[in-house]
């Protein structure tokens, strides 16, 4: 039977706590028949005596746990209990849960049957039909709330997981959350923990799954949220939507230093014995429809323009761009630039024929000639070349697990 430890931080929590854990052992953990459950309160030495109203309910329950420390930050409160949950109590999968009431005790069974179903990453969500958060938020509060997560979804690019700001998670333990090196987690004496756990565990989970989530007002005690906590997270989700994008930005610079190479290189063909020479060879086409682009030496140059950024492009993103996949080996380098160069082919055709139609349409002119370049690259030809580098030159793309999104839209 699969264990699963909710793990609860808390910090003057002693009004809400016992509430908490009677809900919970007596209500809740009953209704779930296939994991047994556990609930792992971790205090952060709380003033207020919530360690010792904690300890009064451990020998009514026996898999009630309490784990004492200093304050640290609700992140490092958060690790801290999911490291005693794996090494302590052999957890399979662990559950972020608030101690203060705003995330409602009778969710736990949704998303522990979703676990069940054959999630990795459990999601409690206030944006998917069925979520909400409190009526009682002031309108400033909730718009701050839901732009705040369209901001961040929008920066990452995320389509699966409509709430980035949740603190209600349940995450499986195997290959996942033991997979990652908890105490690189950033931020964790801020609320602004959640955002890179998030990212670091959408890298890692193959399902994931957003239950509705109703969000509860914080009744007993004003919430800990506040202006600055917000500016951190939003500030910490900037950075991680710019290290997830950091191999694009330099798949960007290479491509730009190969427009350059490309530019330069088809007024360096233009007029030359070889391009003159296909055009003139190519003359017998110029009576069929369509195909007076090969009598042009511009389309001949185009692609001789695109072939020499192909070769700069290769270099400079196998040392750089997917220098973590580097080719060293001096055949393996040989197999895959013609590999590179058969997947670039492309690239080369729509070079050809973007360049060689502007020249038979607008005139052949240096204008006309870069001008067509440059929009062939921009429509064409990056979105074209990115997905064939990721796919099958540096396969740093999962092709599966792109099947298995793709399955799901």
């Amino acid at each position: 039977m699969e264990k699963i430890v909710i793990v609860m931080p808390t910090f003057n929590e002693a009004k809400n706590i016992g509430f908490m854990i009677e809900e919970l052992f007596e209500k809740e953990f009953p209704k779930i028949k296939n994991a047994q459950m556990h609930l792992l309160v971790v205090d952060a030495n709380s003033p207020d005596g919530t360690g010792e109203v904690v300890k009064g309910y451990l020998e009514k329950y026996e898999n009630l746990h309490l784990l004492s420390k200093e304050k640290g930050g609700l992140g490092a409160d958060y690790i801290a209990g999911f490291k005693y949950a794996i090494k302590e109590l052999s957890a399979d999968a662990v559950i972020e849960m608030d101690g203060d009431g705003q995330h409602p005790p009778d969710n736990v069974a949704r998303m522990v049957d979703a676990y069940l179903a054959g999630a990795d990453y459990v999601i409690g969500s206030r944006y998917i039909p069925g979520g909400s958060v409190p009526k009682e938020w002031e309108f400033t509060r909730r718009a701050v709330s839901y732009l705040g997560n369209l901001f961040i979804r929008t920066i990452w690019l995320s389509r699966r997981v409509h709430d980035m700001t949740t603190g209600f998670r349940l995450t499986r333990v195997n290959g996942v959350l033991d997979n990652m090196k908890l105490d690189e987690i950033r931020e964790q004496k801020r609320f602004a923990y959640k955002i890179d756990l998030l990212y670091k565990t959408l890298k890692r989970a193959k399902k994931v799954v957003e239950v509705p989530l109703e969000f509860k007002p914080r009744t007993r005690e004003k919430s800990k949220f506040n202006t600055n906590e917000m500016i951190v997270t939003f500030k910490l989700a900037v950075l991680i939507a710019m290290i997830k994008r950091k191999k694009f930005i330099k798949f960007g610079i290479v491509g730009f230093i190969g427009f350059l190479v490309n530019a330069i290189g088809i007024e360096l063909f233009v007029k030359t014995r070889i391009t003159i020479g296909l055009a003139n060879a190519s003359e017998s086409l110029s009576m069929l429809p369509g195909l007076k682009i090969f009598t042009e030496p511009s389309s001949w140059a185009g692609a001789l323009g695109a072939e020499m950024a192909i070769i700069s492009n290769f270099a400079l993103n196998n040392l750089w761009t997917f220098k973590e996949n580097k080719i060293t080996k001096v055949v393996s380098i040989i197999r895959s630039f013609i590999k590179f160069n058969l997947t670039s082919l492309g690239a080369v055709i729509i070079q050809f024929i973007v360049i060689g139609s502007a020249v038979v349409f607008f005139g052949d002119s240096v204008l006309v000639r870069q001008l067509a370049l440059v929009f062939s690259i921009v429509f064409l030809i990056v979105p074209y070349n990115y997905t064939m580098y990721n796919l099958f030159i540096w396969k740093s793309w999962d092709i599966n697990r792109i099947k298995q999104r793709l399955s799901r839209v």
